[in-house]
């Protein structure tokens, strides 16, 4: 059972018992009923001044509803938070909350094992032959065009910067002064377009992926939820993990994924695509662009 539906229950609870409790915890639990995303991130004293109640009222609702105190209580409505469950602005109350209570440790445990369980999540859903398969859209293409916007849009052109030490049919949109769609007007079914975003979905990446089926052009999507419009118009779709103790979507699954695509394209490339990677190198060799460690 999952940390949302937890909390709901005990929010179902609390209001079936509102009418057992005593006046003063009745005032609290009608608080937590009306604001039950407070919970998550308020201390017992901020629910109870809230409240206007005394902290040990807060308690004794907790008790009233089978919790040892007010902490037990509120762990579902922390841990919905962390799943992601929550806004923005009440998932950067829940950090500054820890970092208050200097439980700074927890933060690093926690963005750890969130970030060893996306990669888990996201490769335990993905086969060898859906990649094979996006990869060899990928080679037998004309153009790639690789969208992302606001977060993605780092991931998207970090994707294209590495196809380009082989490659020179991929381009990162948009570009500098113009829109998705423009930057597609001229790709059709010899194209590719690899679309990524996450919840909140951005409108501008939706759109292209719309103009893209009208268009005839192979859409490779990168999205976190197999209900997001971009996975379900894309010819080839991979769904990542994203959940982040932070108050913004993880990218390290996205990141992840763009490096394995990448790898399988080159799998199933040419012969001279070695060559190619050989050569790139050598020439930014050759113009001094890396340091190669001599002395001063």
């Amino acid at each position: 059972m999952n940390s949302t539906n937890v909390s709901s229950k005990i929010l179902e609870r609390l209001a079936d018992e509102l009418s057992d409790l005593t006046p003063e915890a009745r005032k609290a639990a009608t608080y937590v009923l009306e604001n039950p995303r407070d919970v998550g991130v308020s201390t017992v004293r901020e629910i109870a001044q809230a409240a206007n109640v005394k902290p040990n009222t807060v308690v004794r609702m907790a008790r009233q509803v089978g919790f040892e105190g007010y902490e037990d209580f509120r762990q579902p409505f922390r841990d919905a938070i962390r799943r992601g469950d929550a806004n923005f602005p009440d998932r950067v109350r829940w950090l500054q909350d820890i970092r208050k209570s200097g439980d700074l440790g927890g933060i690093y445990a926690d963005m750890v094992q969130g970030a060893l369980s996306n990669i888990e999540d996201t490769f335990a859903g993905i086969s060898v032959e859906n990649l094979v398969a996006a990869a060899e859209a990928i080679w037998a293409s004309r153009n790639v065009y690789t969208l992302g916007v606001g977060v993605n849009n780092s991931n998207a052109r970090n994707f294209t910067y590495l196809a380009s030490t082989g490659m020179t049919q991929f381009h990162a949109i948009p570009r500098a002064g113009s829109t998705p769609i423009d930057d597609l007007a001229w790709a059709d079914k010899r194209d590719v377009l690899i679309a990524i975003t996450c919840k909140p979905y951005r409108r501008e990446v939706v759109e292209a992926v719309r103009v893209a089926n009208e268009q005839g052009i192979t859409v490779i999507g990168i999205s976190d939820s197999p209900a997001s419009p971009i996975i379900r118009k894309a010819d080839h779709g991979f769904v990542v993990s994203a959940e982040t103790p932070q108050f913004f979507p993880s990218s390290v699954s996205t990141i992840a994924i763009l490096e394995t695509l990448l790898s399988f394209v080159i799998a199933v490339s040419s012969d001279e695509m070695v060559g190619r990677v050989e050569k790139f190198h050598e020439r930014r060799h050759s113009l001094g662009l890396y340091d190669e460690g001599l002395n001063d």
